[in-house]
């Protein structure tokens, strides 16, 4: 009989150790993926192909992987800065839309001078994705409603609101099908990098990320965000301001997720569609989770995933994979990755109990 189980947590790791976690979890999982892969059909020498050689060797390959990654790196963020405090919002897409809308009405109707115009776009639409997560941030500290299931209702509320818009008021005439006017060349889209389809939408993510970096590592906010993120209770008994903080948070975060939405119209679509801020919500939750809630390991990751998105794009026009195989396999490193991360913060003992 070996007797009870328990779990004991180790040490703080060293950084080479918590770095080497990061990095197994997710080749661990990316090599799980690539056995699901296998066993559908797909051979190892197609996978190489479509995940290494085009995605990281080829140039066409990896401006596609920055494209898909620019959004990435504000979701990724914006659930980060919620889930480092324990607040679940899990109505990412939700603010995306409202930031679309916002960023739409801005270049719709021409408000702000033209050279102002983009800025205002963008200011606009963080400001609806502030506004948007500010209704289940004040349910939850005001009257206790919990978070999640008013961030996601709310979603469906923002999409009957972008349908409404784009079978009515703000459908483009000149096209069949519901969508809005095209954005003006001058002023009202993000310029191309002259790589692909890149855009200088990702010097907004990465510079949003240093700055996000800053805030959480090195000032008073990013102390009282670790300090909740711990303990909550104990946070509140030692004079941190629970309830102004975590509604900052709030706010960064549904902020950050309009700006993504604002980033898909301006720089890929230029325009709003129905299609716009479809699925972000679980990828920015495995971004934020993989990255640990903190900056830099999101970014890293979200090109990671965009990577996977690029791959997975290809694999379902030349090999006919199912969509949904692009997550199973965000799920598939997710998994992997929390495995790894909890036997490398706990170990398992037997019998009798040892000290921490």
């Amino acid at each position: 009989m070996l007797g009870p189980v328990y779990l004991v947590p180790r040490q703080q790791a060293p950084l080479w150790l918590r770095a080497a976690t990061f990095v197994g979890g997710i080749a661990l999982g990316l090599l799980i993926a690539f056995g699901i892969l296998i066993a559908y059909g797909v051979t190892a020498g197609q996978i190489v192909n479509e995940f290494i050689v085009f995605v990281f060797l080829d140039l066409n390959g990896l401006a596609q992987v920055v494209t898909a990654s620019t959004p990435l790196v504000l979701v990724g963020l914006a659930a980060a800065v919620a889930l480092k405090l324990k607040f679940w919002n899990i109505g990412v897409e939700g603010q995306m839309w409202l930031g679309c809308i916002a960023a739409t009405g801005v270049a719709i109707f021409d408000i702000g001078p033209d050279f102002l115009r983009l800025p205002l776009m963008f200011i606009a639409a963080a400001a609806a994705g502030a506004c948007w997560i500010g209704i289940p941030a004040f349910l939850k500290l005001r009257f206790r409603v919990n978070e999640i299931i008013t961030s996601l209702l709310l979603t469906y509320v923002a999409y009957q609101l972008v349908q409404h818009l784009l079978f009515g008021p703000w459908h483009d005439p000149g096209s069949a099908f519901p969508n809005s006017r095209h954005y003006d060349e001058a002023g009202e889209r993000l310029a191309r990098l002259g790589w692909g389809s890149s855009h200088t939408g990702i010097w907004i993510a990465l510079g949003t990320g240093i700055l996000l970096w800053f805030v959480m590592t090195r000032s008073r906010i990013g102390f009282y965000m670790d300090a909740i993120g711990a303990n909550v209770e104990a946070a509140r008994a030692a004079g941190v301001p629970v309830v102004l903080t975590t509604a900052l948070a709030a706010l960064m975060s549904g902020g950050l997720a309009g700006v993504a939405g604002a980033s898909l119209a301006a720089g890929q679509e230029y325009r709003m569609t129905l299609f716009i801020a479809g699925g972000y919500t679980f990828s920015g939750i495995v971004i934020a989770f993989i990255g640990r809630f903190r900056p830099i390991p999101v970014i890293v990751t979200a090109f990671v995933v965009g990577g996977v998105y690029t791959a997975g794009d290809t694999l379902k026009v030349f090999y006919q994979l199912p969509a949904a195989m692009t997550t199973l396999i965000e799920a598939v490193i997710l998994f992997t990755f929390v495995v790894v991360e909890f036997f490398s913060r706990y170990h398992v003992t037997f019998g009798t109990r040892e000290r921490a």
